[in-house]
């Protein structure tokens, strides 16, 4: 029981010691000694292990009441075992009052200390021993916490990587670049700061907006890719990437970026005014997510070089967006992006082509009619 078990006696009387140490020595322990309470405190500190304290009373320097009550306002050593060691009746009621563990009277009666000591070892080892599991298991809670954690950012990141790259891959088809993809996540995650949206879905948004047009991965090429204007029939087609891109995205609640993504891809030529499509729904009843991708992609649109027009400067762009406030746009988040513009033009200019985006196959008021 008394494997690395250290004792530690505090007594001013070194003869006292000596019969404390004679009487605990067939016991395997580490014997301390100390002739005062300024010694034993020095004990503590330096000692990393102590099972117990038998502590006198009356001693010089510092005496057992005033070290008592040190130990046990330490968080070090408050849970050491405290034995006082008295000759009267009188000290037992204030050392218990101090936090004394338990007392033994003098003369020491030697199978008493032997037991006592012994049972409060045993306490103080068994706390010890529940204090390292706690120790463990919080630490193995931690441990695995943080790899949950990093296999939700790596789960997360992927969700990323796949809506940008398939974001990509929809825009490979329709010639545009990858610029573009990088100008509409930036763009919708700023207008969404604007609008109040919390950090944690604006950069959602910030990732699932390039997936607006996925659904054009199933428009035919001779729709997809004619230079001219498309007759009615072909521009019915041609809207139908917006369920298409909603059902290629859609059944992916435990997914963000992707569940985002879906709402974006159906609703996103939706009006304020409820004449766009593909359901015809107005207000509010398109969702934010929408209707903010739904300003910065004409933005970027008008903004850009295309094989029909040239790149509308941005006074031009400005009067064709104010135009559209209340039947294509939301006029509150129309207003929130033109008091802000300048940020959103330095968004654009950051992001810019070295050369002017590769052509979109279908007019600007075309593609938003």
């Amino acid at each position: 029981m008394f494997n690395e078990v250290t004792i530690l006696a505090v007594d001013d009387d070194g003869m006292n010691l000596e019969m404390l140490e004679i009487m605990l020595s067939d016991q395997e322990c580490i014997f301390l000694k100390a002739l005062n309470g300024e010694q034993a405190i020095s004990i503590l500190t330096a000692e990393e292990h102590i099972d117990v304290v038998l502590l006198d009373l009356e001693m010089p320097v510092m005496d057992g009441y005033e070290t008592l009550k040190r130990i046990k306002q330490s968080l070090s050593w408050r849970e050491i075992p405290v034995i006082m060691v008295t000759s009267g009746v009188a000290e037992v009621t204030r050392t218990l009052a101090l936090g004394a563990n338990d007392f033994i009277a003098k003369p020491y009666n030697p199978e008493e200390l032997r037991l006592r000591v012994k049972n409060h070892v045993r306490s103080k080892k068994l706390a010890d021993f529940a204090k390292d599991m706690n120790n463990i298991l919080e630490a193995e809670v931690i441990k695995k916490t943080v790899a949950l954690q990093n296999a939700l950012n790596l789960s997360r990141e992927a969700e990323y990587e796949i809506s940008i790259r398939l974001g990509r891959a929809a825009e490979f088809r329709d010639q545009e670049t990858g610029m573009h993809t990088l100008r509409i996540s930036e763009l919708s995650k700023k207008l969404a700061q604007l609008a109040g949206i919390s950090e944690e879905e604006c950069e959602v948004l910030r990732f699932a907006s390039p997936l607006h047009d996925v659904g054009k991965i199933g428009i035919p090429d001779k729709i997809l890719l004619k230079r001219g204007k498309l007759d009615p029939n072909e521009f019915d087609i041609m809207k139908m990437h917006t369920t298409i891109g909603g059902k290629i995205l859609s059944d992916a609640e435990h997914f963000p970026v992707i569940d985002t993504g879906s709402i974006i891809a159906l609703q996103h030529h939706e009006r304020w005014d409820g004449t766009g499509y593909p359901r015809g729904v107005g207000g509010e009843d398109i969702h934010v997510y929408a209707r903010i991708v739904s300003i910065v992609d004409v933005f970027d649109a008008l903004c850009s070089e295309r094989p029909y027009k040239k790149a509308y400067p941005l006074d031009k762009t400005m009067e064709i967006m104010r135009e559209g406030r209340g039947t294509f746009f939301d006029p509150t988040l129309l207003d929130l992006f033109v008091d802000n513009i300048d940020d959103f033009v330095r968004i654009r200019e950051k992001l810019k082509d070295a050369r002017e985006e590769e052509p979109l196959t279908i007019g600007i008021m075309e593609k938003y009619a």
